[in-house]
């Protein structure tokens, strides 16, 4: 069974273009390094050959994983979002309550998140924290290091 993620549209983009750039460059590339190790001889003592072979497994699978991810992915029309709560691509500013840093995330698709930017995982303790809460509510998030609180205080769709 495969699970439906929600993208932005430059998201999606990106997937697309990664997956385009692993199937017309790196599969060539994967498919000549494993003929030139086939080339200098006996395959059952040849390291090169055994080693391109397994860097093709890899990329195959991290085609096929793109390709149901794509196939799977579904494009969210930001302008609809629902701003009485959190949801995905929701602009979410929060406050510490321990310490009262205030901090604004976008709570994204996993293989969108990047915190430098600001976009956190939906899938991230603090995004299952922060999903379904109200401007006002303080959100209880389990992280590994015990049990953080956090304010809404506002959210956006951008």
């Amino acid at each position: 069974m495969s699970k439906v993620s929600y993208y932005t549209d430059e998201g999606l983009k990106k997937l697309r273009a990664e997956l385009a750039q692993l199937k017309d460059v790196e599969r060539p590339k994967a498919s000549n390094a494993i003929a030139e190790a086939r080339d200098k001889g006996d395959l059952s003592e040849n390291a090169e050959y055994d080693a391109a072979k397994e860097a093709q497994g890899m990329l195959e699978m991290r085609i096929s994983k793109l390709e149901e991810v794509v196939a799977n992915a579904r494009v969210i029309d930001e302008s609809q979002l629902d701003t009485s709560k959190v949801l995905i691509h929701s602009t979410v500013k929060i406050k510490n309550q321990a310490n009262g840093t205030q901090m604004t995330y976008k709570l994204v698709a996993q293989s969108e998140a990047d915190l430098k930017s600001g976009k956190i995982s939906v899938d991230s303790p603090i995004g299952k924290g922060l999903l379904g809460c109200e401007v006002g509510d303080i959100a209880d998030v389990v992280v590994p290091a015990g049990t953080m609180k956090f304010e809404i205080l506002e959210i956006s769709r951008t």
